[in-house]
């Protein structure tokens, strides 16, 4: 008897451990590694290539990221709050309800972006490419748009475009 409840126990224990498991935060930043709930704060990350990683719920406060690759990521609530990410490639990447507050993506690729609901207020996209970006919800307030290719791909925002492209 003893024995059966071992075997079921472990048996519950396995199944739900497949569908618990969480990612291994100490990873090395790689093409689709899973750092899902990470907290990878004030870390350098400048040129990796972390092209369809899972970053969901994900912090990079402050990090260093300039000139990474991280299209095709799914960055569902990740954070990015005041991160360096000049440079960054973010093509067809997954970042709904993200928080890039006071980030800087100088000259960052967004195409093709799914930018719903995210917040970047205070965020710099000078010279950004946002082609195709889907912004519905997005909070670009006092963001630096300026230069910024936007969404329909042909519109560069003019100098001083503060929350919004004119």
């Amino acid at each position: 008897m003893k024995r059966a409840h071992s075997a079921a126990f472990a048996a519950v224990l396995l199944v739900l451990s497949a569908h618990t498991a969480l990612a291994a935060c100490t990873d090395s930043a790689e093409a689709g590694v899973n750092w899902r709930r990470c907290y990878l704060d004030g870390r350098e990350f400048h040129g990796v290539n972390l092209e369809g990683a899972m970053l969901r719920d994900t912090t990079f406060q402050r990090s260093k990221m300039k000139d990474a690759n991280l299209s095709h990521v799914d960055a569902y609530r990740a954070k990015f709050v005041s991160a360096d990410m000049t440079g960054v490639r973010f093509d067809h990447a997954r970042l709904i309800e993200a928080d890039l507050t006071r980030a800087d993506l100088t000259g960052a690729s967004l195409l093709e972006a799914d930018l719903r609901n995210a917040k970047m207020v205070n965020a710099i996209l000078r010279d950004a490419n946002l082609t195709g970006a889907k912004i519905q919800g997005t909070d670009l307030r006092n963001a630096d748009l300026s230069g910024a290719t936007w969404v329909d791909g042909t519109r560069k925002c003019a100098e001083q475009s503060i929350g919004q492209c004119n």
